[in-house]
């Protein structure tokens, strides 16, 4: 059973981004291949109970137990060590992965106070698109009273187009809110 969005990315956007950028293959059209979201808790360094509110906040938007994130390398300024927990995230695939951005585009992102359309500028230059959202609150999942914090967190969207450009219009078909430029 596919998801609503996909069966509207199959049916609608394919064809579209298929005749207007002039692909030899049907494959080449670019898709999403999955969705990373990623909550960075910076004070774990020194309250290491701050990771579990993230853990459950994370849990209980994307329905899928997130990966505690450890420090690559340390830096003194930041009191960070090699090794220790800083943040948790979740890579989604498939159907979860359509769900989540279908939550994202018609119920998150409408809530969110004040917001004018996602900026152009989260491109990589490779095809990707990172968001970042101030609070997990506008998910409907999440219950003001059940949470100990606020917190932010950052959507990458991970598609196989080549360019910038080609990753923008799929997003735009797929009716992401951007900014007009």
């Amino acid at each position: 059973m596919a998801h609503r969005l996909q069966e509207f990315y199959r049916s609608e956007v394919v064809p579209v981004l298929f005749k207007e950028f002039q692909y030899a293959n049907i494959m080449q059209v670019p898709r999403i291949v999955k969705l990373v979201v990623n909550i960075g808790v910076g004070e774990a360094i020194d309250n290491p109970k701050s990771l579990d509110g993230a853990v459950a906040d994370l849990t209980l938007i994307t329905g899928q137990k997130p990966v505690v994130t450890k420090a690559r390398r340390s830096v003194a300024n930041f009191k960070l060590r090699e090794g220790r927990s800083i943040g948790v995230k979740v890579t989604l695939r498939g159907e979860r992965m359509w769900s989540m951005l279908d939550r994202l585009i018609n119920v998150a992102l409408p809530r969110t106070r004040d917001f004018q359309g996602l900026a152009v500028r989260g491109f990589d230059g490779r095809g990707n698109f990172t968001l970042g959202l101030r609070e997990q609150l506008i998910f409907p999942e999440i219950q003001y009273d059940k949470i100990d914090k606020v917190r932010g967190m950052e959507v990458s969207i991970v598609t196989t187009a080549q360019t910038d450009e080609e990753a923008l219009r799929l997003l735009r078909l797929l009716k992401f809110p951007f900014k007009e430029s």
